[in-house]
């Protein structure tokens, strides 16, 4: 078992500092520079009845009639307790620029609900988007998930958990799966977000995406900068190797110098230059849908 802390993700001392009273994403969001050629195609699609149970979707601007781009969803972080799409439209967009369909769904959180409803969400949503996704250009048969820090953990968790997706009529929906400086393997629970999030579930180890790695689950990319204090570098480590020796597909990548934050803020064309995340996963997820 390993320990770490699992905090709420902000981008960083270079986006802090461009506004110390207000909140890094929101002044990403708000004055960031955007990928070009990409639009907001449809919002708060709903996939239940609570408010926060809506995606949006982004897609590149050119895309034809008939047209059949791969798909993904992506999920923010935040600690399992806060976050909202609403925030993270210029991610949707970096992705969306590189040749994908991508929604980007709200899911419920802590205090409100506790493991597993919030990963419930993130299978429910990725049916849904399945369901009306080729209206917008994409293709459901190819279709990818992916997120970042508590993001990633709702990706691994509906891809490696075989019976989220299963439960809901839609086994072999996800054939891709890529994680940002996620959490894999952090018992015991030890900070609040982990204790508030998972510490009512009987069994810890069933809230754990290492426990379901498997040799016939969807292939898997990971990254993970080696200057990550809040979720250490080990996680991903220790979920390719799990994978690896069980027979199945795994790759990871670790970025020398860059912190929790950044494995996402390197999406923005403003901080692209400091490595390259988006490149990478985005080859990961045409090479694996083709």
């Amino acid at each position: 078992m390993t320990r770490r802390g699992l905090l709420v993700p902000a981008l960083g001392a270079l986006v802090a500092s461009m506004a110390a009273a207000c909140s890094p994403l929101a002044v990403l969001n708000a004055v960031a520079p955007r990928d070009p050629g990409v639009r907001r195609v449809a919002r708060d699609l709903p996939y239940g009845d609570d408010p926060r149970q809506r995606f949006d979707v982004f897609a590149p601007a050119a895309v034809g009639q008939g047209a059949r781009l791969p798909v993904l969803v992506l999920f923010y972080g935040g600690g399992w307790d806060s976050g909202s799409k609403d925030v993270y439209g210029w991610a949707a967009q970096a992705l969306a620029a590189q040749g994908f369909v991508v929604a980007l769904p709200d899911y419920r959180l802590v205090p409100e609900v506790h493991f597993p409803t919030f990963v419930e969400d993130a299978a429910a949503a990725t049916a849904s988007v399945a369901e009306v996704v080729a209206t917008y250009g994409g293709d459901p048969a190819r279709l990818g998930v992916l997120g970042h820090s508590a993001g990633a953990h709702l990706a691994m968790m509906i891809a490696l958990d075989a019976h989220y997706m299963a439960d809901l009529g839609q086994p072999g929906l996800i054939k891709a799966a890529a994680g940002l400086a996620g959490p894999y393997d952090f018992l015991p629970f030890d900070v609040a977000s982990s204790i508030n999030a998972f510490g009512r579930w009987p069994d810890p180890r069933e809230t754990q995406p290492l426990t379901y790695a498997r040799a016939d689950a969807p292939p898997l990319w990971l990254g993970h900068g080696t200057a990550d204090v809040v979720v250490h570098d080990e996680d991903t480590i220790l979920l390719d190797a799990r994978m690896r020796e069980l027979g199945g597909r795994c790759e990871a990548k670790l970025y020398p110098g860059l912190n929790h934050a950044d494995l996402i803020a390197t999406f923005a064309p403003m901080f692209r230059k400091k490595a390259p995340v988006l490149i990478d996963v985005s080859a990961f997820f045409h090479r694996e849908l083709g």
